[in-house]
């Protein structure tokens, strides 16, 4: 009898109710669901369970285990990767054959591929957030130490992030991961990233060429002239400045401290926590050199989660730590004070506003979303009428324009 080894995370599925013995391609409609991917190398399907759905890819069992072990790491470190779930070996099989191996992850709610972005609003509409979104990904991978080894708009996932996106890989199979990269890794992770983006846009110009005409209104369609092969080397360049933010030394003044405490500020507010702050004094004229050691992309979602228990993406936690701070001003003197405060907001204003959100938003919806794109409405009615607007007045407004969400920059 074919018996498959599985290894698994607590607090998922077993998966034993899955037909190993039997390739993933081969598995009926029943038991699995369609959902959009990107163009991909292996075999992926999709199978619901009671509270989550979960991709499952086969490869060889080497690169099986390879992957798994990689976004675990990448897991602990807090990175931008989806969540590893589990790995499945068929010992029946070859180990360097399509099969031998599967890795599990759980599937990333409220996500879309680079594809259904595009062919939403179009291209221009979303393309300085995709762009910067995955500039901020490749930034936030090498800071951790990651080479990626395969960047592409196939191996991501988009969310929608309060005002801009956010992008996860979801693709470890060529990951390395050190205690630091190298200049020269980090160029050769670019300039893979910019071949794989070229490749990409091209693929989206030849399907659409080779679509009926009936079919071009309801795709995206691009000409090869179109498609904007250099999109990668534009990332690349965002990239850079980022980089150079996160990165570089600096010097001060003895008596311009602050400009250090200033510079943890700004990079907190990019989302990026700072672990150390590394200072030389040795310069003749008695400045001060400094460099900060950033660690993950992280700041307001671990923030809003260690106060309120409330997971949310990284865009979405700032505004919602600004509307917690907005209703618990002047009630926080005491560290307890602050907690109680925050206890009241979540049950008194934010639970509340979710449920009226889910109620009209529909339940595909994202309602942390939903709540960063009401609270950006309520700003705006509020800089519109010149005065404070609460929360009913705007609600009601918000639903009657049809649940608008942030003005594409």
């Amino acid at each position: 009898m074919d018996t498959p080894r599985l290894s698994i995370r607590a607090g998922h599925p077993d998966f034993l109710d899955l037909d190993w013995s039997s390739r993933i391609e081969d598995w009926t409609n029943e038991r699995t669901v369609d959902l959009p991917t990107g163009i991909h190398r292996h075999p992926i399907v999709f199978v619901p369970y009671r509270r989550d759905i979960y991709a499952i890819k086969e490869l060889s069992l080497r690169t099986a285990r390879h992957e798994y072990a990689m976004l675990r790491k990448l897991r602990e470190l807090q990175a931008s990767a989806v969540e590893p779930v589990g790995v499945v070996e068929r010992p029946w099989l070859d180990p360097h054959a399509e099969g031998a191996g599967a890795v599990i992850t759980r599937y990333l709610d409220y996500s879309v591929s680079y594809r259904e972005l595009l062919e939403g609003d179009g291209f221009g509409s979303r393309r300085n957030q995709m762009l910067n979104a995955f500039a901020n990904l490749l930034a936030e991978l090498h800071v951790l130490g990651c080479f990626w080894g395969d960047a592409s708009l196939s191996n991501v996932l988009y969310r929608f992030d309060a005002e801009a996106l956010q992008v996860t890989m979801v693709d470890a199979e060529t990951v390395d991961i050190h205690d630091e990269l190298t200049d020269g890794q980090r160029h050769h992770d670019l300039e893979i990233m910019i071949e794989n983006v070229a490749a990409g846009m091209a693929d989206i110009a030849a399907r659409s060429e080779d679509l009926p005409e009936w079919a071009k209104p309801m795709a995206m369609s691009l000409t090869l002239d179109e498609a904007d092969l250099s999109l990668g080397e534009d990332i690349a360049a965002r990239y850079h400045d980022l980089w150079d933010e996160l990165t570089r030394s600096e010097v001060v003044d003895r008596n311009e401290r602050y400009l250090i405490s200033a510079r943890i500020r700004r990079l907190n507010e990019l989302g990026y926590e700072v672990d150390d702050v590394e200072i030389s004094s040795g310069d003749p004229d008695g400045s001060l050199r400094f460099r900060l050691k950033v660690g993950g992309r992280r700041f307001h979602s671990s923030r809003l989660r260690d106060i309120t228990g409330i997971d949310a993406t990284e865009g979405q936690a700032r505004v919602i730590l600004d509307d917690l701070h907005y209703h618990a001003r002047d009630k926080t003197a005491t560290p307890s004070e602050r907690a109680m405060a925050a206890v009241r907001w979540r049950t008194e204003v934010f639970e509340p506003l979710l449920e009226r959100i889910r109620h009209v938003a529909g339940a595909t919806a994202n309602p942390i979303q939903g709540y960063a794109d009401f609270l950006n409405h309520r700003y705006l009615m509020a800089t519109e009428t010149q005065r404070d607007v609460d929360s009913d007045e705007a609600f009601e407004r918000w639903v009657a324009m049809g649940l608008p969400g942030y003005p594409l920059t």
